[in-house]
């Protein structure tokens, strides 16, 4: 049996994981997201090269653990990486400050090389000359 992520102290989280557990043929690959291994996925996601390798983590997010991150910029204007939108869906088992500290990974990995945050922008039309 694989190791699985401690749980959470008791009412520090919403996170859902000994129901998961409990129920019968769920999806428990978030479960499989260890401490150690969070704190691989934070660096590197801190550490993108490229828009492309930005996308390759996102799938192998999804793959692997469940996790499905969109990024897109937001309804307003874009001046700074927090005009960004960077959203996580719902899942059992995914621990409220795993759920805070991807985004503010991908934030500081795009503040870190503002170039990957232009391609972004440009994938969206946002930067294409009229």
């Amino acid at each position: 049996m694989p190791a699985f992520r401690q749980p959470c102290p008791p009412g520090a989280c919403d996170c859902g994981r000994d129901p998961l557990l409990e129920t019968p043929g769920a999806d428990v690959r978030i479960l499989l997201l260890t401490r150690a291994e969070e704190k691989r996925l934070l660096e590197r996601l801190e550490n993108l090269q490229s828009l492309g390798d930005l996308e390759r983590l996102q799938r192998r997010m999804h793959e692997q653990l469940g996790i499905r991150v969109d990024i897109a910029p937001g309804f307003n204007e874009v001046r700074t990486m927090r005009g960004i939108a960077i959203s996580i869906a719902e899942l059992p088992g995914l621990c409220r400050k795993t759920r805070a500290s991807i985004p503010a990974a991908i934030r500081r990995g795009l503040e870190k090389h503002p170039e990957v945050a232009y391609e972004l922008l440009n994938a969206n039309d946002l930067l294409r000359d009229a």
